[in-house]
């Protein structure tokens, strides 16, 4: 079975996420969002805040392990605050050359590092040697900055620093999000590598991570956007490749999924930021469910929770067939 891991979408795939996540199954890893390092040594909650896991072995409430993942541009620092994580409880530690966000890039973080595999090489190298040789050391890159030009430089500069695996997003920076994922470029850079090569992007179904696997040659993949869009897809990849029967989950049972979601969220948030989060979510949801796309209309403008809970009743003797054939 090809090992599925759940992506580090950062301000969007929080603990909670991937307590949720994790306990629908399927997935096998998690990464976290990136915890910034620049030139001082980060005090141990903060670790602790970004990935509370660290707390349950590094586990999930449902088992799944989770890997703490650093961004920043030097290697000092990064190795540092490496050790430091693994001193507050990591036991598996990703660095982060992908993110393409403006202000990260603006910072010397993320995928503009990719500009000079000599200083991905150099921060990957600092942290292995500053951390136990059981504590794998995993990296995140995309296809280049602004051209998919010298991945197969970075993929191998990864690999000579002594990361265990390496995820490549198959688009540049200057690529965002927009499809094609350029998979076929993985292919050449797991060619290439002696370690585990992951594939990410444009991976929203079965087909989807059916063609990944042809163009790319990785039976495994990171799922981000797509597993937020259909949250059971990490099991109805595993249930098509074993050749199992299996029932996708209905609209009922993700509404039922947001909801617990906003119970968990509203104790962090104003009564009139409480729902924020879950319609962040159905933005992606609405991809794969028509009815999320309804529900998104309903309640985008809402802030009071009684009123958003009233919505979710509603759901509930809307499409109460759906709950009748799922159950029996």
């Amino acid at each position: 079975m090809p090992h599925l891991q759940l992506a580090p979408m950062e301000g969007v795939v929080d603990h909670q996420v991937r307590d949720l996540m994790t306990r629908i199954g399927g997935i096998d890893g998690c990464v976290t969002e990136f915890v910034r390092v620049v030139e001082q040594r980060l005090p141990r909650r903060v670790f602790h805040r970004l990935a509370p896991e660290l707390g349950n072995n590094c586990l999930t409430p449902a088992g799944t392990p989770v890997k703490l993942q650093l961004l920043g541009g030097q290697p000092a620092p990064m190795a540092d605050n490496a050790a430091r994580a693994v001193i507050a409880g990591a036991n598996a530690i990703d660095l982060n050359f992908g993110c393409p966000a403006k202000t990260v890039n603006k910072s010397d973080g993320g995928a503009c590092l990719l500009r000079q595999p000599e200083r991905v090489y150099a921060i990957i190298k600092a942290v292995r040697d500053a951390v136990p040789n059981s504590v794998p050391v995993s990296a995140k890159i995309r296809l280049g900055f602004e051209a998919r030009d010298n991945y197969l430089e970075n993929a191998h500069a990864v690999a000579d620093a002594g990361a265990s695996s390496l995820v490549v997003h198959a688009r540049s920076k200057a690529d965002g999000y927009r499809p094609p994922a350029y998979w076929e470029c993985i292919g050449e850079i797991n060619q290439q590598l002696n370690i585990p090569v992951i594939a990410n992007g444009e991976i929203w179904s079965v087909e989807d991570y059916l063609r990944c696997r042809e163009r790319s040659g990785c039976d495994n993949v990171m799922l981000g956007r797509g597993l937020l869009a259909c949250p059971d897809l990490a099991l109805q990849i595993k249930a098509h490749l074993a050749g199992t029967a299996y029932t996708p989950m209905g609209w009922l049972e993700v509404c039922t999924l947001l909801r617990h979601y906003f119970d968990l969220c509203r104790p962090n948030y104003p009564d009139k930021f409480a729902g924020n989060r879950i319609k962040q979510w159905l933005v992606y949801l609405r991809r794969q469910y028509s009815e999320a796309d309804q529900f998104f209309e309903l309640i985008k403008r809402v802030q009071q929770p009684d009123i958003l809970n009233a919505h979710f009743d509603a759901q509930q003797s809307i499409h109460p067939r759906r709950a009748i054939e799922r159950s029996a």
